[in-house]
């Protein structure tokens, strides 16, 4: 056994418990990793409680806020960048930018693993939200490529670089700061809250996005309306750093760093002592980096530019199911809580490979109620894996490198397979001609996912490890 497993420190992983019972709680002689039983209840306030899910929540909801504004106004930022291309390489150099701004995320989850994990969850946390939203403010200030020329599509290159940098680190942190302070029982539902930010980032973009389109001309959406939705990630991105900075870092942490026992080089100890860990958890994550960004990033891109249907219409439709996205993510937390995380993203994985083919194809009908439905389902099998996915990841890995080993699989697996696939998906259709060519791409991550959950282990009625 190392020396990492060896301390005092390192058998004393359960912080406060949040809310409800200890269910789950062991013994220190018994629990893996050599746990102590968890402490009370009542250890931790109600406001303490509700700043921590408001803390976890803003963070993530700004992060995905841009990233549902830039998807779902492609098509006007590459008529504004890329002027002089046809319709479709326009579309695909737009989309090759929000691909190349994911190259940075492994970076950035290196260092913001690092922090977190060394320094602190609420330093990593709070950091990373303001030069986030600095960075999407930065956005609508940018001139457009008939007046700068070629500068115009590197500045917004060098911006999303940075967006890309910071925002690695909230995804993760956000759901290890949930799972750290969430009673044993209901880490799943806890860590749900920040899948369910992100789709709610998603559905104000989509409704901001449909709602201009709607009521401004394509000359006003050209010149100045499409700026509108970056300029509100300042004041909100202010707003979530105040929240951040009132709170205290995890019960977890801060025991660890009272005993000087904090990782001092936590992303060599993750590559060291948990790389097992770490490749399944790259694969586990594949699936729902390209679901979630097929699903609902891309999708009004598709069902407007690949399929004809109308842009307000394809608003409309993702915007209806991104509202029921968010009441299925609490449940599958649930779910997830009380039958495990492996069987809810198994059962994830055997959905996409069985219905996202029939699915797809019953888009291309061009029924505006067939879509939606259509919508619903692809949302509700995404959910699975969403939903279970953070507590997932967050159990997997021990406390002193939890954030390191969250950040780097998540933000691998992402910039190699989620920033990806919007350009792969149109580059696909482009090259076999056929509409269903992004929905192939789904099953086969799908297959990988599956793989990769089957052969990790289930965590969720475990205490937390520490070593």
């Amino acid at each position: 056994m190392s020396n990492e497993t060896s301390s005092p420190a390192r058998r004393r992983d359960r912080g406060p418990e949040l809310n409800g019972s200890q269910t789950g709680s062991t013994s220190g002689a018994g629990a893996p990793g050599g746990n102590k039983p968890e402490l009370a209840d009542n250890a931790v306030s109600k406001e303490t409680r509700r700043r921590v899910i408001a803390a976890s929540f803003i963070g993530n909801f700004v992060e995905w806020f841009d990233y549902a504004v830039y998807g779902y106004l492609a098509v006007t930022i590459a008529t504004v960048f890329f002027p002089e291309s046809d319709p479709q390489t326009g579309l695909l150099l737009t989309f090759a930018l929000f691909a190349i701004s994911f190259l940075v995320r492994p970076l950035g989850g290196f260092v913001w693993g690092h922090i977190g994990d060394k320094v602190g969850r609420r330093t990593a946390l709070s950091l990373s939200i303001l030069i986030m939203s600095g960075a999407t403010f930065c956005i609508a200030l940018i001139p457009g490529y008939d007046t700068i020329g070629i500068w115009a599509p590197l500045l917004l290159l060098m911006i999303r670089v940075v967006q890309g940098f910071s925002a690695s680190g909230e995804y993760a942190g956000a759901s290890a700061f949930l799972v750290e302070y969430a009673p044993a029982n209901r880490r799943g539902l806890y860590a749900a809250v920040v899948p369910a930010s992100t789709a709610a980032g998603l559905l104000l973009g989509s409704l901001i996005a449909g709602l201009l389109t709607t009521l401004l001309s394509t000359e006003a959406m050209h010149s100045w309306g499409w700026r509108l939705p970056f300029l509100l990630a300042a004041p909100m991105g202010l707003i979530g750093r105040y929240i951040r900075t009132k709170l205290e870092d995890t019960p977890v942490f801060r025991e660890l760093a009272a005993e000087d026992q904090a990782a001092k080089a936590p992303v060599s100890s993750l590559f060291r002592n948990h790389w097992r860990q770490l490749l399944q958890a790259v694969g586990a994550v594949l699936l729902n980096a390209v679901g979630f960004y097929v699903i609902l990033s891309y999708m009004p891109t598709y069902l407007s530019s690949e399929l004809g249907l109308g842009e307000t219409e394809s608003f409309l439709a993702t915007t209806i199911a991104l509202v029921t996205y968010i009441g299925f993510i609490f449940l599958t937390g649930m779910l997830s809580d009380r039958y495990g995380r492996k069987k809810v993203l198994i059962s994830a994985s055997v959905a996409f490979i069985v219905l996202t083919v029939p699915a797809f194809a019953l888009l291309g009908t061009g029924n505006f109620l067939v879509i939606v439905l259509v919508q619903i389902l692809l949302g509700a099998m995404l959910t699975l894996n969403d939903g279970t996915l953070p507590s997932f990841l967050a159990e997997m890995f021990p406390t002193r490198v939890r954030y390191s080993g969250f950040a780097v699989s998540f933000n691998l697996s992402n910039a190699l397979f989620g920033g990806t696939a919007p350009f792969m998906a149109t580059l696909l259709i482009a090259a076999t001609a056929s509409d269903l060519a992004p929905a192939w791409y789904l099953v086969a991550a799908a297959v990988v996912s599956l793989i990769a959950v089957a052969l990790s282990r289930e965590t969720c009625k475990e205490p937390l490890r520490h070593e």
